[in-house]
């Protein structure tokens, strides 16, 4: 905590950024200086974030949101510098080759502008693991290609006790054996075990494609990933709001 007081008592003296990332489970926010992380937190719902925006002291604003109005929670905020809700006319810091802009998850921008912020030059491809598991390239001149998107762990529960009659909702576990020996044990497999052989199975094929690849990992169910594939990986849990801080820099220097 001592520690945390005299980082933000130096961050005062910087520029600040707020980043927020309004997604399909959780709202997320977090504070840069130009030093990098200062703090970050997940809120319920809408009230709680309202009073963080109140209570803190930032330069700029960026939004990213898919469950709420991005333009009440800029409105909230009564600062001189750039407030800014990312959309696909929003001008980024890399370069889009993708067919239908106005289609693309604003998450996915942020993971890539993130991956590119963390690994210049290098080609790179984002696996995170979320509502739905997904998949992006970002090459090394800085242009992103596109990805996979595939359904997450939970969704592939749940549509397996929805479309069924007689198999039940499960939480994932956090180990599975390959071969399971109940309903329960066989589904944790089934899912578990599938989402983990398509991931190595998409990171081998994008490294017999591409030399010198980053694979970086995140999302929320990054802990079910980690430590359990075959290709070497980086993980990064506050990718997205990298790529969003990198965004907003790169529009506060204009």
């Amino acid at each position: 905590m001592a520690l945390l007081c005299l980082f933000l008592m130096f961050a005062k003296f910087q520029q600040m950024n707020l980043v927020i990332d309004c997604g399909n489970t959780r709202i997320k926010a977090a504070l840069f200086s130009s030093a990098g992380l200062v703090q970050k937190k997940s809120f319920e719902g809408m009230d709680a974030l309202s009073a963080f925006i109140g209570s803190s002291s930032f330069d700029h604003l960026l939004v990213s949101s898919v469950s709420y109005n991005p333009y009440e929670i800029i409105s909230q905020s009564r600062i001189a510098g750039k407030k800014l809700i990312l959309t696909h006319e929003l001008p980024l810091p890399i370069k889009v080759s993708y067919a239908s802009p106005h289609t693309l998850g604003m998450d996915r921008i942020a993971s890539v502008c993130g991956a590119f912020e963390m690994f210049p030059g290098k080609n790179c491809l984002v696996v995170d693991a979320g509502t739905c598991i997904n998949t992006e390239f970002i090459d090394a001149s800085g242009t992103y290609r596109g990805g996979s998107i595939a359904p997450g762990i939970a969704m592939r529960f749940q549509a397996m006790h929805t479309f069924t009659k007689a198999l039940p909702l499960l939480a994932p576990a956090t180990q599975a054996t390959l071969t399971g020996n109940s309903t329960e044990a066989c589904m944790q497999s089934g899912v578990l075990n599938g989402a983990l052989a398509e991931a190595d199975g998409i990171i081998g094929k994008y490294h017999q494609q591409h030399e010198n690849l980053q694979v970086i990992l995140c999302g929320g169910d990054y802990p079910l990933f980690e430590n359990k594939l075959k290709h070497p990986i980086f993980v990064a849990p506050d990718l997205v709001l990298t790529g969003l801080n990198r965004i907003l820099r790169y529009h506060a220097a204009l």
